[in-house]
Formats: structure tokens, sequence, C-alpha cells
């Protein structure tokens, strides 16, 4: 019987089946706002599933998943007491993000190590896995959405405005200024700081992308390799298969 993985971050919550052999096909989504007994019941009650991990980052809708699911089966929540099959080597592992743990987990068995995940959520999230495999640390800076949407929310006259591949630098509109200055700015913001973390890192790292802006970036980012939407997921399910073995 399959377990249920859960990425529980601060803007969706993310939900899968999966087991030995992998991630199953069916997906389910609930924005963390609005993660209560009544959604999950509506989401969740027509599936077939005996256990779950939760990869959270945010504790109050953490403790609503656990009391909701631990009344289906066991409930394991993932943190860097769980057996990973990675090391870590870090100073103050209880500080490491549910979701980086399992992006690191992901990263090293779907592509291999030395590696860096870049996670384009509500923050953008540098994670580093050496060659031991070992999770080392990385980089934490806003996310492209928080960024943009900063403009709009503290100036009287710009305008709310879609993220999108600018057809030039040179804004021929207000929308396409921001655009061009959101994407634009973004990618060198990303490009900066891996060249850092490369620099400092042993060995030809395996750079890959996941999370909603990931596409996008790296698009016009030539160092990042892979952009694998399901590296989260299959990060928890991974020590899904170790937890509940």
């Amino acid at each position: 019987m399959p377990w249920l993985l859960v990425d529980n971050s601060n803007t969706r919550t993310k939900f899968a089946l999966g087991d030995d052999s992998g991630l199953l096909e069916w997906r389910g989504v609930i924005p963390t706002p609005d993660v209560t007994e009544e959604s999950l019941s509506k989401l969740l009650g027509p599936l077939d599933f005996n256990a779950s991990l939760i990869g959270s980052v945010v504790p109050a809708k953490s403790a609503i998943l656990s009391s909701f699911l631990e009344k289906i089966g066991p409930v394991h929540r993932l943190g860097a007491a769980s057996p990973l099959g990675i090391g870590i080597d870090y100073p103050f592992p209880e500080q490491i993000g549910a979701d980086r743990l399992a992006n690191a987990v992901g990263v090293h068995h779907r592509h291999g190590s030395p590696a860096i995940v870049i996670d384009f959520g509500t923050a953008v999230t540098f994670d580093v896995v050496t060659s031991a495999p070992a999770y080392a640390g990385g980089v934490i800076a806003p996310g492209l959405g928080s960024m943009s949407g900063y403009l709009t929310r503290r100036t009287a006259l710009l305008p709310e405005f879609d993220l999108a591949e600018p057809t030039s630098a040179i804004g021929k509109s207000t929308i396409h200024a921001m655009q061009a200055g959101a994407v634009f700015g973004y990618r060198g913001l990303v490009r900066e700081i891996l060249a850092k973390l490369m620099a400092e890192l042993p060995g030809t790292p395996h750079i890959v992308a996941t999370g909603g802006d990931a596409a996008l970036i790296a698009r016009g980012v030539p160092e990042i390799q892979a952009v694998d939407p399901d590296l989260t997921l299959d990060g928890l399910r991974l020590v899904a298969a170790r937890v509940f073995a």
C-alpha cells in the first residue's frame, strides 16, 4: 500500500502518493492558508494509504496535518534525525528546513553528487550536497514572487504584473520594464550565487532547479542542467521508504 507524501511549504501544500517503485500518478494541492481538517478530508478522503511522511516549514499547519493523518496511520515528520541516506555536515542540523533536506536526498539519488539544488518558492534556496554525500549548507534569498510583489505593495503607481519572459531588456511599457527587471535581475542573482557556491565546492556539481519559477528562470541560466518538478516529493518518498520499511 502506498504512502502519502506531504510537502507543506509557505504558499502551497502539495500531496503525492508513492511506494518503493516511485511516485504514483495522483497529485493534490491545497493553498497552505486553507489547510484545515475539512479541506484535508475532502482531498484525501477517497485515497487509500497506510502511512504519511510530512515535510513542513509551517509549524501551525504541520500540527493540523499530523492530527488529521494520525487517525489514518503512522506519521513521520521529516527532520535532521530522519533516516536520510546521506550525511549532514552542518553545525546546527535542527535548523535545516524539511524541504531542504528532502531536496538534498532527492538530488543525490536522482542526479548524483556533488550537487546544488535551487528551489524557487516563496524563498529561493540553494542547497549543497557534497560528494561524501552530505548536506553541507547553502543560501536563502527572497523568492522571485516576493521581490516582484514588493514593488507593487510599496509604490503608488507600479501595477501588479504577471511574471513572463521579457521580449527585450529595454522596457516599452511599465509592465514590460518590471518584467525585465524581475526576470533578468533574478537570473543575475542566481548566477552570482551559483558562481560563489561552485568556487567553494570541490568537484563539478550537478545543478538542478525545482519549484514554481524554476522553468522560467532556468531558460536564461545555462549553469542549470535540469529542471526537476518532482524533486522534493521524491526526496520525501525516498525517506519514507527508509522510515516505513
